[in-house]
C-alpha cells in the first residue's frame, strides 16, 4: 500500500508518541569532558601581549569578542544579535570622576543554543564571563609601581571566559532541554557594565530566564577548593551542587556564600530576581597585577570545574519545573557600590596570597593614604570595619563600599596577634 494511505490507528499511534515525547522532554545526551588543552589555548590567546589586557574599549578587547564570536558560529550556535555582539557605550563613574566624558565604544558576546524540547524551550539558562580586563591602566591595579605595563588578567578574567566557551563546546550536542545563552560581558571591571546592559536590553524576556551561572576567576585551583556563591538564592541549588560535586572524580573541597550579590556579574541578574551561582577558585597574589599571566593557570584544574559547573548546568536544565527564588534581606554593599560609582578610598593594600588566612592580611599602605594616617601598618589583619565582621576580601570590601567619602570609621586589626582599634577618616579615590 502506498505511504499516502497510512491506516488511521498509526497515524494516530504515532501522534500520540510524538506528543507524549514532547511533553516529557528529550533527555539530552551525554556530554564529552572538559578539554584543559583547549582551555589553555584560549587563554594563552585571550591574555596575550597582544591584546593588551583587553581594555574596555581598546582594539585588544575588540579582538577579544571577535575570537569568541567565531568559536560561538563555528559550534553552530544561534547569534542573539547581528554577529553576535551585544554593543553598548560603555560610561563608567571612574571616567565622569577623570572627566572622561565620551564613553566607550564595546560589545558583549551573546550566542543562544536553543532548547530541544517545546515545553522548555522557552525558558533560558544564562552562562556567562566577562572577558574585559584592565589593559594598560593602572587605576584599579594593585601593582601602580608597574605604571602602563600590560596586565594581561589570564586568571582575571581569560579563564572565566575560557570556562564558558568550553561549556559551549561540550553542551552544544548535547541537545538540552531548555534553552542556553553564552555570554561574554565587557564593561565589568569599570563597574559590571556589561552585565547591566545584559539585564537592561536582555535577548530574551528577563522572567524567561531560570538562573544564571558566573564564572570570574576559576584558572588557580589549589588544594582542590572551589568556592560558590550564591547558594542561597534558590531554595534547590545545595542539593544540586552537593550532588554535582559527589559525582565528581575527585570532589571539591566548597565553600562560598548564599549571597547572590557580589563584585561580578552574577550581581546584574540577582537583582533582577534571577538565581545566580558564581564559580570562583580564590584570589592570589596576581591578582590586578601584571603577573597575572597564562603560564601560572591551573588548566587541568579548570577542567575539573568546567565539569562540575557542566553537570550543575544539566541538572537545572532536567528539572520538571523552574526553581524557586529567594531573595536576600538585604543586597550586598559591594553590589551597591558597583552600580552607584561609589569613589571612597582607604589605600590598603590587600595580601592576596593570604586567602586563608581569617580577616584581611594587609601587605602595606599607600603612602599618604587614610590607612596611613591612621595608622594601618603592613602585617597587619583586618578583622572588623565599621561594626561588621571582616573574615576575606570581599567582606572587607562590602564593609568598606557601605560608607562615603570623609566618614570617620573604627577598625580593628590584628597586630602580632593582639587586637588594636583604629580609627580613619576614608578618602575620596582619586582625590
Amino acid at each position: 500500500m502506498s505511504t499516502r494511505y497510512l491506516r488511521p490507528l498509526a497515524a494516530f499511534g504515532f501522534a500520540v508518541l510524538v506528543s507524549a515525547c514532547a511533553s516529557m522532554g528529550t533527555h539530552p545526551a551525554a556530554a564529552k569532558p572538559a578539554d584543559s588543552t583547549v582551555i589553555q589555548s584560549d587563554i594563552a590567546y585571550l591574555a596575550s601581549d597582544r591584546l593588551e589586557g583587553r581594555l574596555t574599549g581598546t582594539p585588544g578587547n575588540d579582538s577579544a569578542a571577535a575570537y569568541i564570536a567565531r568559536r560561538y558560529a563555528k559550534l553552530g550556535l544561534k547569534p542573539a544579535s547581528p554577529g553576535y555582539l551585544q554593543k553598548f557605550v560603555a560610561r563608567s563613574a571612574a571616567d565622569a570622576h577623570a572627566g572622561i566624558t565620551q564613553g566607550r565604544p564595546t560589545q558583549n558576546v551573546i550566542a543562544i543554543l536553543p532548547g530541544s524540547d517545546p515545553h522548555f524551550a522557552g525558558q533560558y539558562i544564562v552562562v556567562g564571563a566577562h572577558f574585559d580586563h584592565l589593559g594598560r591602566d593602572p587605576q584599579f591595579a594593585l601593582d601602580p609601581e608597574a605604571k602602563d605595563a600590560i596586565r594581561n588578567g589570564a586568571d582575571d578574567n581569560a579563564s572565566g571566559t575560557a570556562a564558558v566557551m568550553q561549556l559551549a563546546r561540550i553542551l552544544a550536542p548535547t541537545h538540552p532541554r531548555r534553552s542556553i545563552i553564552f555570554a561574554d560581558f565587557s564593561g565589568e571591571e569599570e563597574g559590571l557594565l556589561g552585565s547591566q546592559w545584559f539585564v537592561d536590553h536582555p535577548p530574551v524576556p528577563l522572567d524567561s530566564i531560570m538562573a544564571m551561572v558566573n564564572f570570574d576567576m576559576v584558572g588557580r585551583l589549589n588544594n582542590d577548593k572551589l568556592i560558590i556563591y550564591g547558594t542561597a538564592t534558590a531554595t534547590e541549588f545545595q542539593a544540586i551542587l552537593d550532588s554535582a560535586n559527589a559525582k565528581s572524580v575527585m570532589p571539591f573541597k566548597v565553600s562560598g556564600g548564599g549571597d547572590g550579590f557580589g563584585s561580578s556579574d552574577q550581581s546584574s541578574f540577582y537583582a533582577k530576581n534571577i538565581p545566580v551561582l558564581h564559580f570562583f577558585t580564590d584570589l592570589h597574589s596576581d591578582y590586578h597585577r601584571a603577573t597575572d599571566d597564562a603560564d601560572k593557570i591551573n588548566s587541568g584544574g579548570e577542567a575539573r570545574v568546567v565539569d562540575m559547573a557542566r553537570r550543575v548546568i544539566q541538572s537545572l536544565d532536567e528539572m520538571p519545573t523552574r526553581l524557586t527564588f529567594v531573595r536576600m534581606t538585604q543586597p550586598s554593599r559591594m553590589a551597591v557600590s558597583a552600580s552607584s560609582g561609589s569613589q571612597v578610598y582607604l589605600g590598603s593594600v590587600p595580601d592576596m596570597a593570604a586567602g586563608d588566612t581569617p580577616g584581611l592580611k594587609l601587605t602595606g599602605v599607600r603612602p599618604g593614604s587614610p590607612a596611613e594616617l591612621g595608622g594601618l601598618k603592613a602585617d597587619d589583619i583586618i578583622v572588623e570595619f565599621g561594626g561588621v565582621k571582616v573574615t576575606d576580601l570581599q567582606s572587607y570590601s562590602d564593609a568598606l563600599y557601605t560608607h562615603k567619602p570623609g566618614d570617620t570609621v573604627k577598625v580593628i586589626v590584628l597586630r602580632a596577634g593582639k587586637p588594636v582599634e583604629l580609627t580613619v577618616t576614608l578618602g575620596k579615590r582619586g582625590g
